[in-house]
């Protein structure tokens, strides 16, 4: 960027450092604590006949656990938590006196239950939900292929132009495409692109902290409400899908929760607008590794295998920026651009060159560093003269990245069509479609190497995420196997003739808003749906949408609700602000959730309404 570009000031980044530094956090072994839950299982299957009750109070605590050690000082590994606790869960469900499971293995043997429960898809369905995690596994891979393709850079920076640098329309029509997109691919796939992509052109106008803050909760809130619209939105919708199947179909979510959706997004885009009226990005001004900004990420996935900001690019080469490494963060926070910020730095000739070419391309260096040396100077035409090597490279493999873009684009087709065709007969494994469209889209991108790897290697550290998940299902299902939920039913039936299911459907919707705020909210629709049954299919589809919207409103609230918030504060942490905190991260997101929760207030009670009315 030029040096005639706007500064902001940096008192609320020395004003954050000033801050007392958050606990030092004490992981404890996960390995003893596997060992631990091992031998008490152990005593248990030794031990007598053991009561329902103790079943569930297992689980519960290991769902709150991931709470608990999770968001303190002392904290244990998830996967440990999980499946040290699915041990000692799996020997009590076989010392209970009874069970479905129980009883079919008395009454057919082992052998029979294990085809049955563990040799067919059909069983691991039942389980462990194994259709829709490899649903989200394929759809992790597809997004993942899709975004090396820079495709919501390239639509970004197209509508920058478009509104003339103004921030406010452009960061508005992208919330607006993710919100569309994060029901049908994913809003946990979709996130982590839309805040770099934001991240972006917020430096570029130099917004201050605050606000690049606020559009990362903003990412949060709109890949993870706004993508409730679809079933294939958000894990959650595709849990609650199964559990409740074949009354929860796509219509079901366009009628009840679509509307949820756009309410929320008008709202979120309100909020948008009172921080983001008045910043811009001075095009003219823009240099050419920022003007080019999907090229240049493209060529550095294609050159060196990964994709940085700026601040992450600085932050990985800390040791080779020495004593510097500092300042220079300070000047890329304030939107200054890379080669810029080296020279402010005193960095010496042979570094800046190294880091340049290490940022864009080797063969690059020499021209870049060059580039900024006269920018530096104010020598706006040598600086211009410099740039011409730099384009013609961009430019030579601009073709590569719109052919990629091109294939991307088209795998969407087969991805839609089988989601169609399995809407139409539900026989059809879901995964088959969002395998279908990353088979498709690696195409475009198989004869890159490195870009390559670089897809299967973000993906596969996201779906790393939903690891937890597999013991926690499990044991839900031995908690329906052993006819839990029959008294969770029982409950809400006796809520509906006492309190009326206009409020037994907003108390659904406020417990799961709180529960999805301190657990995964994955783990809480898989819950609660389960006590949905035997319910009127219309009373039932109000019950689902008020908890789908409480799993989805509760997730933003903290950041452990969701994956997309376990992302968002990840970020905020590593390039925004590395001492912020959970509670900072409550107070500014809590306004929007208060705002989004009367609106969805009203929305529940005028379901039912229209419900009672119909009916």
């Amino acid at each position: 960027m030029n040096t005639s570009a706007p500064v902001h000031d940096d008192s609320s980044i020395q004003g954050a450092a000033l801050e007392p530094a958050p606990a030092e956090v004490v992981t404890l072994s996960g390995r003893a604590f596997v060992i631990g839950c091992a031998v008490l299982a152990a005593g248990l299957m030794f031990g007598p006949v053991l009561p329902v009750w103790l079943l569930a109070t297992e689980v519960l605590s290991t769902i709150l656990a991931l709470f608990l050690l999770g968001s303190f000082k002392y904290q244990i590994h998830k996967n440990a938590l999980t499946y040290g606790m699915l041990l000692v869960i799996i020997a009590t469900f076989c010392k209970l006196a009874t069970s479905e499971w129980h009883e079919q293995i008395r009454q057919s043997g082992w052998f029979p239950w294990i085809h049955s429960n563990l040799l067919t898809f059909h069983g691991l369905d039942d389980i462990v939900h194994a259709d829709t995690m490899l649903f989200i596994l394929g759809l992790t891979f597809f997004v993942s292929v899709i975004a090396q393709t820079r495709l919501l850079e390239g639509v970004t920076f197209a509508l920058l132009r478009r509104y003339e640098g103004s921030i406010l329309p452009t960061v508005i029509s992208v919330v607006a495409f993710v919100a569309v997109a994060s029901g049908i691919f994913d809003g946990v796939s979709m996130i982590g692109l839309t805040i770099r992509t934001l991240v972006i052109i917020l430096l570029l106008a130099a917004a201050p902290p605050e606000t690049i803050r606020f559009a990362v909760i903003v990412c949060t809130l709109v890949t993870t409400i706004c993508g409730t619209w679809l079933a294939y939105g958000e894990p959650p919708n595709l849990i609650m899908k199964a559990n409740l199947y074949p009354l929860l179909g796509n219509v079901f979510f366009l009628l009840y929760c679509a509307p949820a959706a756009i309410v929320s997004y008008l709202l979120i885009a309100r909020r948008l607008g009172k921080r983001l009226r008045y910043q811009r990005v001075y095009l003219d001004l823009l240099d050419v590794v920022e003007a080019n900004a999907q090229d240049v990420r493209f060529l550095q996935a294609t050159r060196h295998g990964e994709v940085l900001t700026p601040i992450e690019f600085a932050e990985s080469h800390a040791a080779e920026l020495g004593m510097r490494a500092e300042g220079v963060l300070k000047w890329l926070r304030q939107g200054e651009s890379l080669g810029l910020a080296l020279l402010r730095e005193n960095v010496p000739e042979e570094t800046r060159k190294n880091l340049l070419g290490h940022f864009v391309s080797e063969d690059l260096a020499d021209s870049l560093d060059s580039h900024y040396q006269l920018a530096f100077a104010r020598d706006e035409k040598g600086a211009k003269q410099a740039e011409h090597k730099i384009h013609d490279t961009i430019a030579s493999l601009a073709h590569i990245r719109r052919r990629a873009q091109t294939i991307g684009a088209a795998a969407v087709v087969p991805f839609l069509g089988l989601l169609i065709v399995h809407g139409f007969d539900n026989r059809l494994p879901l995964f088959f479609a969002s395998f279908a469209g990353f088979a498709c889209a690696l195409i475009g991108i198989f004869g890159i190497p490195k870009m390559r790897a670089l897809a299967f290697h973000e993906a596969h550290i996201e779906y790393a995420e939903y690891y937890f998940l597999f013991p926690l299902f499990l044991s839900i299902t031995l908690l329906t196997k052993a006819y839990f939920f029959n008294e969770i039913q029982s409950l809400i039936h006796n809520g509906i003739n006492s309190l009326g299911q206009g409020h037994v459907a907003y108390a659904q919707f406020l417990g799961c808003t709180f529960l999805s705020a301190i657990l995964d909210n994955n783990v809480v629709a898989d819950f609660a749906s389960r006590g949905l049954h035997g319910l009127s299919t219309p009373v039932m589809h109000l019950f689902a949408m008020a908890q789908i919207i409480g799993y989805a409103l509760g997730g933003c609230w903290t950041h452990i609700g969701c994956a997309q918030s376990v992302v968002a504060f990840a970020f905020i942490r590593r390039d925004v602000d590395d001492k912020y905190t959970p509670l900072q991260w409550i107070k500014e997101i809590t306004p929007t959730i208060l705002e989004v929760l009367v609106a969805l207030t009203v929305l529940v009670y005028a379901e039912n309404a229209l419900l009672r009315w119909m009916n």
